[in-house]
């Protein structure tokens, strides 16, 4: 098939061989179902979502597009295959309003769509392939195909920018309401009502994550559609809190996964009522400069959590030490915490500290003169273990 000098201009003369199509089309519910499959697979914002009705409906969307292309690239007279045909463009243009309404955002509905292109061309290219079709139409065919696929794209992206402009955006304020009731401590009563009136289904746990600005969007692609965004609190400054529904123990790596490397901080699930204490644990964690998992850092957040108690502890603790030079404490105080997390074990005691064992049994000796016995007393062992091991983390 000659090709014309300028594509743009000369517009396509593409024509796939009618026993290509025919074969194309005959695998078009197969590329449907392993298109929704790969979808629930790369895009997390539509696991559980393709399932029932809602999956049937984009199977069938998916033939009906696919269908649509391969009628035009089948030569129909004066069709141009870049440009879907009215009912299509109106099919996606729904897509995206419907999506809109379903919480999703546009960066979920085209990765959706990706997903879909790239295992359309996949499964398409790999039949015209085995059909014979020769290489330079095969390189017109993926031009075309992705060509049409932008268009359906597109349509859907202003679908679901009008239908944000209209309703969405009421009940993006709806659900706004639930976040702030959620973090101001309203009564249950309150806070149930509020989400009935946004349509929003209750999960079982919400977790607080402390996000970027800039990176809210790309967190939001890769969470659940049903997260709550709260911006503008005061204790985050150019950040943003989403309030992420059902990412508790098995799905917290994904959603640490999905915060990795983007300076944001997840705090613990709590029940969906009681997010308020994840995100106070959030907002202490990074305070003290955690990031991404607050539950990798309890024993941190734990000894940290009264700063001027814990230097009150380790002062009292110390106490008999005060006599000694600065340099002589120091040293019996290091030794004396390694001692405490080794469980006296004096080989790692000398590793950790580079000295010799010996020069650690001297030290011991030293300590036990100035402790005496409350170095075998329990309360005394577990207060100089608070007061020495915060040093360790």
């Amino acid at each position: 098939m000659p090709r014309p000098a300028t594509r743009r201009t000369a517009g396509h003369r593409l024509q796939l061989p009618a026993d290509a199509v025919a074969e194309m089309r005959s695998r078009l519910p197969a590329v449907a179902e392993e298109t929704v499959t790969a979808i629930i697979a790369e895009v997390p914002s539509y696991e559980g979502a393709l399932t029932g009705p809602m999956g049937e409906n984009i199977r069938n969307a998916v033939q009906l597009a696919l269908g649509g292309f391969l009628s035009l690239a089948s030569g129909r007279r004066g069709a141009d295959p870049r440009t879907p045909t009215a009912p299509a463009v109106e099919g996606a243009y729904q897509l995206g309003r419907g999506e809109a309404r379903s919480g999703r955002t546009t960066e979920a509905l085209l990765a959706a769509y990706r997903v879909g292109a790239r295992v359309s061309w996949r499964e398409m290219s790999t039949t015209a392939v085995s059909s014979g079709v020769p290489a330079e139409t095969l390189v017109d065919f993926a031009e075309l195909v992705f060509a049409y696929i932008d268009e359906l794209s597109a349509a859907s992206v202003a679908g679901h920018t009008d239908e944000l402009a209209t309703t969405g955006r009421v009940r993006q304020r709806l659900l706004e309401r639930i976040a702030r009731h959620l973090l101001q401590g309203a009564s249950p009563e309150t806070v149930v009502a509020a989400a009935e009136r946004a349509g929003w289904e209750a999960p079982t746990t919400l977790t607080a994550v402390v996000v970027p600005e800039a990176q809210v969007r790309p967190v939001l692609a890769a969470v659940a559609s049903r997260t709550l965004v709260a911006a503008d609190l005061p204790d985050l400054d150019d950040h943003a809190l989403l309030l992420v529904p059902d990412a508790h123990g098995r799905r917290r790596p994904a959603l640490l996964r999905a915060i990795l490397g983007r300076g944001a901080l997840a705090g613990p699930a709590r029940p969906w009522l009681e997010v308020r204490a994840s995100y106070d644990r959030a907002i202490r964690a990074r305070g003290l400069g955690v990031v991404e998992d607050t539950e990798a850092h309890l024993a941190q957040l734990v000894l940290c959590a009264d700063p001027e108690a814990l230097a009150d502890l380790r002062a009292q603790v110390l106490a008999p030490l005060e006599g000694l030079r600065p340099g002589s404490a120091e040293k019996l105080a290091d030794t004396l915490r390694s001692w405490l997390l080794h469980h006296g074990r004096r080989d790692d005691v000398a590793e950790e500290l580079f000295v010799h064992p010996q020069t650690v049994r001297y030290r011991m000796g030293q300590l036990r003169d100035l402790y005496g016995d409350r170095l075998d007393d329990p309360s005394t062992v577990l207060a100089l273990t608070i007061a020495l091991g915060a040093d360790h983390i």
